[in-house]
């Protein structure tokens, strides 16, 4: 299941990921009385190829919602929430998703980095939503990974325009992180706006308020592939309506051959042995046993394949969050 989500948004001839969500940032409906049944037929209908379901309470969401979204189709399934600790992922695959979003901005490295290597054992889509360049550095296994900009912030949850000017800033460094599957997620309101996003070379869109609220999801859609088919008859030098297909999407995937890195600088061609190491705020890695151990952390003991040490940091390490804010959250989780 692990390639379903991007190998069907990168095969869609519109290739957006189109969003169910309960209420907007500012907590307007956005529902307006159907069901999510209804909704998941009328993106059936307009051939969407992958959805996104929103279970974070921001948004009015919740794990019953992703549960009717599954329960109505066969589409890959995104699940958009703060995702932290490898329960939530068991709980994202047991209900059907394909895909799970990891926020960069949320997650220390090692924590990033081990989530995403969970959810790839687990057959899941790592969808890592990035707002920086700092960010994008971070995302480990890229080439496996939707690696989407925000073009809103959670700082406020993501209220306010937003600013689609940061996909286009930066789009090379997504590019460049190696991932197959660049997408722009969030503040995209027309049919034009996703048309340049997709031309610039994302390979695809995610959108939610702006299909939610439009008066005629085929119209728009249909203003999307008229968008597209004539930009690129504008650089074929071709009339729009001269009598050929649609334009499929325009996009700029990353080289197949280019050596990419993980969180911890290493290239993919992984050597024999490594060590499990643990930093002051109980967070855990592996390393290259090879390689001294890097500033601010120490061995935890355990050497030996790739697997073994990812299994032995399976076993130990049962909450990710870092130490300290585990403390943080003490007193308040007692007071429930």
């Amino acid at each position: 299941m692990t390639a379903a989500f991007i190998e069907a948004l990168l095969d869609a001839s519109r290739p957006v990921i189109m969003e169910l969500k309960r209420q907007d940032s500012a907590g307007h409906d956005l529902f307006g009385g159907r069901s999510a049944a209804r909704l998941v037929a009328d993106y059936r209908d307009v051939g969407a190829p992958c959805l996104s379901v929103v279970t974070g309470r921001w948004f009015g969401g919740t794990p019953e919602l992703l549960r009717e979204v599954m329960e109505a189709t066969d589409l890959p399934v995104l699940q958009k929430d703060f995702i932290t600790r490898r329960s939530q992922l068991h709980q994202a695959r047991e209900s059907g998703a394909s895909a799970v979003l990891l926020t960069a901005a949320l997650l220390p490295r090692a924590t990033l980095g081990h989530l995403v290597e969970f959810g790839l054992r687990l057959g899941l889509t790592p969808f890592v939503e990035v707002t920086t360049e700092e960010e994008i550095s971070r995302v480990p296994r890229a080439e496996e990974c939707v690696v989407a900009v925000n073009n809103k912030d959670i700082a406020n949850r993501e209220r306010g325009a937003g600013d689609l000017g940061r996909s286009s800033s930066l789009l090379p460094a997504v590019l460049s992180s190696g991932t197959r599957c660049p997408v722009s997620a969030g503040a995209i309101r027309s049919p034009d706006d996703a048309a340049r996003l997709v031309e610039e070379g994302f390979a695809g869109v995610l959108i939610g308020t702006g299909l939610l609220r439009t008066p005629s999801l085929p119209a728009w859609l249909d203003g999307l592939d008229a968008r597209l088919d004539a930009r690129l008859a504008t650089r074929r030098g071709t009339r729009p309506d001269a009598g050929h297909e649609p334009a499929p999407p325009l996009r700029r995937p990353a080289d197949p051959q280019a050596p990419t890195s993980g969180g911890n600088g290493m290239t993919s061609e992984a050597p024999e042995q490594w060590k499990v190491v643990v930093n002051d705020e109980e967070q855990y890695s592996i390393w290259s046993a090879d390689r001294e151990t890097p500033a601010g952390w120490h061995e935890a003991g355990v050497r030996g394949a790739k697997d073994d040490c990812l299994a032995h940091i399976e076993r130990v390490w049962t909450d990710m969050r870092p130490r300290s804010l585990r403390l943080r959250s003490v007193p308040e989780e007692g007071a429930r």
